[in-house]
């Protein structure tokens, strides 16, 4: 399908889409790659094909290749019409300037035919993890050439092998024996019984329909032999980096590290890589990313740099004992007191004693010290007797090991929650500018997958280069007050300033009050920053009044309390019923109280707050204080800006009344597991300008990712546009942030007919027009400048906001593209991708692209072009602070990003 045959600038005109269900044999990730879930092979070579709904459609039977068709034929497949899962791609846009970037997509190539899938038990299990490569590494080096007929397999590292060609039998038994180790994890000379089994033959016929552009699934099982087979070539090959592999990644201090000298973790680069399906075939998707682990220090330095104070002349106190139980459970440490014997344990806990008083019974029954086993038999005087021990046995059966004899074994992650100080920390390393990070492409141009045996047997050839053909779309014009100098404004490079500009319309804020937080920040500088913040908010035209009442202090650690008594405080003094405003000045890098205090003020108190860092206080910047302004107008219900013409920025939307929805699953983290997740819907509540947004929070189900009670929260926010624009919309468009590729089947089946079903109750059985927009950043994609560009700008470490692909690397026929908005301020630019699900509003590509672009500049809370679309990206920071059964509908015309701003929200 080549791009230049189809383009965008037309209307798409013709049928409706009829709606169809994804098919129920669908078993792969939409993304591209499988699920990290492992797939069983079906048990015919050729039964992928003739599944239920993976048929080619008649229509484009004539289209096909002969060969093609004739293989299908031999195979007994009919060829039958089918409804594609989701809309095909109407043409190719072709507004924007065109250009060419750099992408971390590889085009692959590999055997065309005759791989087989064999299932794979090896007993007793091998420890640790990497013992199962181990074993069949052996396996595979004493039986190449003789039971294994010369091939040269691929194993996935747990059930599975894979071959380019059937070996000489169907089920065969084999006796591996491991040389010897001291590692008491592994006995010496240990024996495993490995039988391999012939699972399926695994085609690529599917695979190569899809790529031709006829509907059909995603040929899970395919990609995941070919995902594996890449897997087992660049761990066999590189072992002079020392991979460590987790998840799809392999991570090597080798590729640099950061090392944090307060706790005694670094954090590793590494390389993410993964099978994907574009127009031009399959490629392999090669990304940087990075892991925390724990430097291999003597465990007594540990301590120290856990706890971060002095312990080595004093008992632990019981917040200490807790502490380090709880950094160091599960690290796995070798011994230094047996000579070059240094075995290995797992550390399950500690002793509640101090060593000096431990003691246990020896095998003959006596009871003895620790300390004078230790003298006794290794001739060692224990120094730091006043530290607990490690427990390396069981509860009911412990076996203490002194710290001061233990050290760290070297590569282990660090699975423990990092504070916000280590985080930023490690951050700060690891989202600089590197060249290319990492040279991705000369982590390819340096044959990583290229020139082995494997990659021969396999037939694998990955390309070296990664252009693809771009177009950078144009900016809105967005418009300010008349009364200001500058009424229209072009925002080129992703961001500008209020220097000059008014708000379109600014809010009236009479009765605030300031709460400070800093104990070490005085109240005259308090009071000053409020001066000029309220001078800078009447210059952009918000009418906020001085500060009429003292500075109010707070504490940290009772900010239920202090924010409550503040607020009657300063409601007494003011004698009003309702403060408008509660300005608070925070710690720098406290983000659980900026959460506590946003939960308090919106969901228990009922007031707006504006929260700023305590560097914030000091800043001569105007841009900053502007910044801060118009954050509080669009809180109080003021509009910043609106597009200069909505016609041409908003098409389709301006044609007829239409609605904007966005939503957003927000998760509680890996360690808690008694929060629930929290849904948040927002809608567009004006039109045609579409800057401000009605919005519902509601709790459900810890990690559920599918909205409950949808239906509901869509008639609340259709009331809500009716009631705000007196009409009834006519055209609706939603974007549904925070799925992945595997969850978009259950969107399309549950989601979609919830809206549905709020629209036929509320407009008498009429059927909606939906346009339906999955929001995708997780996907590793990454864009960089051409060495054109930067020729031409040496300072250009980005592509320019606004840069859009939907050739080459995007999806063989569904509609779906790139998008790159905003102007990273570190690291590389990680474009969004938006895939339709659902389109009876007939989109061309230019539109909906333009659309999107467009609406990631609509921000009331930031002067910064977005990432996503301002609707999905509302509901993320509501999501965030949203507790219990659920909150009121309420104005949320802007959203909070500390990532974007300087000041807290």
């Amino acid at each position: 399908m080549a791009p230049g045959n189809h383009h965008g600038g037309g209307r798409r005109g013709g049928q409706r889409r009829v709606k169809a269900n994804p098919s129920d044999a669908e078993a792969g990730n939409r993304d591209g790659h499988p699920d990290d879930d492992r797939g069983r092979a079906d048990q015919s070579q050729h039964t992928d094909l003739l599944q239920a709904g993976r048929t080619l459609a008649a229509s484009d039977a004539e289209k096909a290749p002969a060969p093609l068709l004739e293989e299908f034929a031999a195979l007994g497949i009919r060829v039958r019409r089918a409804e594609p899962v989701f809309p095909p791609r109407p043409g190719y846009g072709a507004a924007g300037t065109p250009c060419v970037v750099r992408a971390n997509h590889f085009l692959a190539r590999f055997v065309d035919e005759g791989l087989h899938h064999y299932d794979v038990t090896i007993s007793p299990d091998p420890t640790p993890k990497g013992g199962y490569r181990e074993v069949m590494s052996k396996l595979v080096s004493e039986n190449q050439h003789t039971e294994f007929g010369g091939r040269f397999p691929a194993y996935d590292g747990r059930d599975s092998l894979f071959t380019a060609g059937a070996l000489p039998f169907d089920t065969k038994e084999f006796e591996v024996t491991l040389s010897a180790c001291v590692d008491k994890r592994r006995m010496r000379g240990r024996k495993y019984k490995v039988v391999i089994k012939h699972a399926a033959g695994i085609s690529l016929l599917q695979l190569r329909m899809l790529l031709a552009g006829y509907p059909t699934d995603i040929p899970a099982q395919a990609l995941q032999v070919l995902d594996n087979v890449l897997r087992d070539v660049v761990l066999n090959k590189r072992d002079d980096m020392e991979y460590i592999a987790v998840g799809r990644s392999f991570f090597s201090q080798k590729l640099g590290c950061a090392k944090d000298g307060t706790l005694g973790v670094e954090a590793w680069n590494g390389l993410y890589e993964s099978i994907r399906l574009m127009q031009n075939g399959v490629s392999v998707l090669v990304d940087v990313s990075s892991s925390v682990f724990i430097q291999p220090l003597l465990l007594i330095d540990f301590v120290q740099k856990t706890l971060k104070i002095d312990v080595l002349n004093r008992k632990l106190t019981k917040p200490e004992h807790a502490k380090l139980l709880k950094a160091v459970r599960g690290v796995r440490i070798e011994v230094t007191h047996r000579g070059s014997e240094r075995r290995k344990y797992r550390i399950t806990g500690l002793s509640v004693n101090p060593t000096k008083v431990l003691s246990f019974k020896s095998p003959s029954g006596a009871t003895k010290t620790v300390i004078d086993y230790f003298r006794e038999k290794y001739n060692l005087k224990l120094k730091f007797n006043f530290l607990p021990c490690l427990n390396v046995g069981s509860e009911q059966k412990p076996v203490y090991l002194p710290i001061e004899v233990c050290k760290i074994v070297p590569r282990q992650r660090y699975q423990k929650k990092l504070d916000g100080s280590q985080v930023s920390t490690l951050m700060k390393s690891t989202c600089q500018f590197q060249p290319e990070q990492l040279s991705i492409c000369q982590v390819v141009e340096s044959k990583q997958y290229n020139s082995t045996k494997r990659a021969n047997e396999f037939g694998i050839d990955v390309d070296d280069k990664c252009k693809v053909n771009a177009r950078v779309l144009l900016p809105p014009n967005l418009k300010y007050h008349d009364s200001g100098s500058e009424k229209t404004w072009s925002p080129m490079n992703g961001y500008w300033n209020m220097k000059d500009k008014k708000v379109v319309n600014g809010a009236k804020i009479r009765n605030w009050a300031c709460v400070n937080f800093c104990e070490d920040l005085s109240k005259n500088a308090v009071e000053q920053f409020c001066f000029k913040l309220a001078e800078m908010s009447r210059t952009t035209g918000v009418e906020l009044a001085d500060l009429k009442l003292p500075v109010l202090t707070a504490r940290p650690d009772q900010v239920e309390d202090d924010i409550r008594i503040c607020y009657q405080e300063a409601q007494k003094e003011l004698r009003v019923q309702k403060i408008d405003l509660l300005l608070a000045i925070l710690p720098d890098n406290n983000g659980s109280l900026y959460g506590n205090i946003k939960k308090i003020c919106e969901t228990d108190i009922g007031v707006m707050s504006q929260c700023c860092r305590k560097s914030i206080v000091f800043t001569k910047y105007n841009k900053i204080l502007a910044n801060i302004a118009i954050k509080i107008n669009a809180k109080a219900g003021g509009r910043n800006s609106v597009f200069e013409d909505a016609q041409k920025s908003l098409p389709v939307v301006s044609n007829k009344p239409t609605i904007i929805f966005g939503a957003h699953v927000t998760h509680p983290s890996v360690v808690d597991h008694s929060a629930p997740s929290i849904a948040s819907v927002v809608a567009s509540q004006d039109w045609h300008e579409v800057d401000k947004y009605n919005g519902v929070v509601r709790a459900q189900g810890q990690r559920e990712e599918m909205i409950g009670g949808l239906e509901d929260m869509v008639k609340e926010l259709l009331h809500a546009f009716e009631k705000e624009s007196n009409r009834k919309p006519q055209q609706l468009i939603f974007y549904r942030d925070g799925i992945s590729g595997s969850q978009l089947k259950q969107v399309f089946e549950k989601e979609i007919p919830e809206i549905e079903k709020a629209w036929k109750v509320l407009y008498n059985n009429e059927e909606p027009q939906i346009t339906f927009i999955a929001v995708q950043k997780r996907h590793s994609l990454m864009l960089f400048p051409n060495d054109n560009n930067k020729r031409h700008n040496p300072n250009m470490k980005n592509v320019e906001p606004g840069t859009v692909v939907d050739t080459e690397i995007c999806h063989p026929a569904e509609f779906d593209f790139f998008l790159c908005s905003y102007a990273e301020i570190k690291g590389p630019s990680h474009p969004v991708q938006y895939l339709v699900l659902r389109d009876d509003n007939n989109f061309t590509a230019d539109e909906l692209q333009a659309l999107t672009n467009n609406l990631c500049y609509t921000s009331s809370c930031s002067l910064r072009s977005q990432a996503r679309t301002t609707c999905p990206l509302v509901p993320c920071p509501r999501s965030r602070r949203g507790e219990g059964g659920g909150l009121p509908l309420c104005n949320c015309s802007c959203w909070w990003s500390k990532a974007t701003s300087r000041d807290k929200g």
